[in-house]
């Protein structure tokens, strides 16, 4: 997958993860009963205890137990864990946008960066989840994302709520299209996609390279006029394939039965892909009204 967040075990199919925990000559650990021994009392496993006719009627018309039941991740529980995510973005955005001063504050947004881009690479290579490094991740992004938002609405009015209805309504067609079946991840796909992406930042590296030493102008660097519109929408539609590969490994997480605390990896995945999304929508549009 090209997102390294959902490279856990537990966003696995069930047999494929199986077969990877199963180590090597497996033994019975030491004082486990076989299934079948006797166990407390006497009474073999499998065999049900001297219950009442009233007893047992009312055991099998409970209701089964459900994923939420078993500490297992659903679907809402990402839903729930990614709205939380959303809402310390969006609160780290707020105070960004309202603090936003390129003279002053500059140094501000530049930590705020620099914490996002750490905490966002020990989210992503971090084996379990951390709720706390992801909240950090979320709160810092949000800060740079309000700060950058801010210069760009004061430089093109309206430019902002363009962004942000752009990225909504790619993400809504990108969840209808993977709902209907009619998008789906595939691995020849995914791996030009992979390639794609390398180059991409290979680029975006270069062209950074290149605007701080001065070797270039302007605001974007080479990513202006009409090459940059174009290397902007090939982002977007690298981003909305991340999307795809993003609900897939959510489907195969819960399909698998990961632990609920992978919901939070979940939503750390969706926001990665959702503000890069954000950023190459706004520099697109930003690229447009300069021209």
């Amino acid at each position: 997958m090209t997102n390294p967040v959902f490279r856990s075990k537990a966003f696995q199919a069930p047999v494929q993860r199986a077969k990877q925990e199963q180590p090597a000559g497996f033994q019975q650990a030491p004082g486990q009963q076989p299934y079948g021994s006797a166990g407390q009392a006497g009474t073999p496993y499998g065999a049900q205890p001297n219950l009442s006719p009233d007893q047992l009627a009312n055991m099998y018309q409970q209701p089964s137990a459900t994923p939420a039941d078993t500490g297992r991740m659903t679907y809402s529980s990402v839903i729930n864990r990614t709205s939380m995510v959303f809402l310390m973005i969006v609160a780290g955005a707020v105070f960004g946008w309202t603090f936003a001063n390129p003279v002053h504050n500059m140094g501000l947004y530049f930590l705020a960066a620099l914490v996002g881009l750490v905490t966002g690479l020990i989210n992503a290579f971090k084996r379990e989840p951390s709720p706390l490094l992801i909240s950090v991740y979320s709160v810092s992004q949000g800060v740079f994302l309000g700060g950058l938002s801010a210069m760009f609405e004061l430089r093109w009015p309206g430019i902002v709520f363009q962004a942000v209805l752009a990225t909504l309504s790619v993400f809504a067609v990108v969840l209808a299209l993977y709902r209907s079946g009619k998008v789906r991840a595939t691995p020849k796909m995914t791996r030009i996609v992979l390639i794609a992406m390398v180059g991409y930042l290979v680029f975006s590296l270069l062209n950074f390279v290149l605007m701080i030493t001065g070797v270039v102008d302007g605001a974007f660097g080479l990513r202006s006029g009409w090459l940059g519109i174009a290397i902007g929408v090939l982002a977007v539609l690298l981003a909305s394939y991340s999307l795809v590969m993003d609900f897939t490994a959510i489907e195969e997480g819960v399909r698998a039965g990961a632990p609920e605390r992978y919901s939070w990896t979940a939503a750390f995945g969706l926001a990665t892909t959702m503000i890069w999304l954000y950023v190459e929508i706004l520099r697109i549009l930003a690229i447009f009204q300069q021209d």
